[in-house]
């Protein structure tokens, strides 16, 4: 059996949630990811029949019954993340029942799964059921785009279209624009609903004065899809307030979108 401490889901979540941290996305012990892993290259790391121990959900899961994932704990530091990963990280497997996480690994200190895994779970079950190859779940707060929750309407259609404004690359990177919420309690199955629901249309959805959600086939992609956020976002912030003389007009956003083959959201241009 392999050290799981040399696989290479533990070290990009060790590698991305360092990488959150150090561009101020996820102070104290805000911030969660759940990455969906193959059962055979688990395997190669753990006794995928050993229960270290059962933690309940608190949300029925029957999609993902069998599913495993590496998750972020409760409470834990991303900083603490590379340092620790036995204590911060766990894997776990939703049980025949679909309400039950098996710990396969992790939670070393007693601890647990973030509290917002329903909300991942939900997510993760929504994407699914539009593209098949989803695996990851992020949750942050990316200063830039919270900022913007307090400057800009939080209109789905004005949002995107004001963030495709900022950068050449960005009705590219997230074509289908961005889903928002507003101000809902975190924590609870509600938010985890209606996430899931915007997650049928969108794979980033800001959640108004708290963060934004991001979902994807790999680690890299589900970051990059919210670094290109906050780029953009940053230099809205940047410029807001001040004369714009020049923009990126929606013709050449549709050039964009049409030279790199991409399914844009047409009824989000203003043509």
């Amino acid at each position: 059996m392999k050290d799981i401490l040399t696989a290479p889901f533990v070290k990009e979540m060790c590698d991305t949630t360092a990488n959150m941290y150090r561009l101020g996305w996820d102070e104290r012990n805000g911030g969660n990811i759940s990455y969906m892993l193959d059962e055979e290259e688990v395997a190669q790391y753990l006794d995928i029949n050993h229960v270290l121990r059962e933690i309940p959900t608190g949300f029925k899961a029957d999609a993902l019954i069998g599913r495993i994932f590496i998750v972020t704990g409760t409470g834990k530091y991303f900083k603490n993340v590379k340092t620790d990963p036995e204590n911060n990280l766990g894997i776990i497997r939703i049980a025949e029942d679909g309400t039950t996480a098996q710990l396969l690994w992790g939670y070393k200190d007693g601890g647990k799964f973030t509290s917002e895994l329903p909300a991942h779970l939900m997510s993760h079950m929504a994407r699914l059921s539009v593209d098949k190859d989803n695996r990851v779940v992020i949750h942050s707060h990316p200063t830039n785009t919270l900022a913007m929750n307090y400057v800009h309407e939080l209109d789905e259609k004005k949002f995107t279209h004001t963030l495709w404004e900022m950068c050449t690359e960005c009705i590219v990177v997230f074509p289908d624009g961005v889903g928002i919420l507003p101000w809902m309690l975190c924590g609870t199955n509600e938010i985890g609903e209606a996430t899931a629901e915007k997650m049928k249309e969108f794979r980033l959805v800001i959640w108004a004065m708290h963060g934004i959600y991001g979902a994807g086939k790999t680690l890299d992609e589900t970051f990059g899809l919210i670094e290109t956020v906050e780029k953009a976002a940053q230099i809205y912030m940047l410029t807001a307030g001040l004369e714009r003389k020049n923009t990126i007009k929606d013709e050449d956003m549709i050039k964009l979108a049409e030279f790199f083959k991409v399914d844009y959201r047409k009824d989000f241009l203003n043509i």
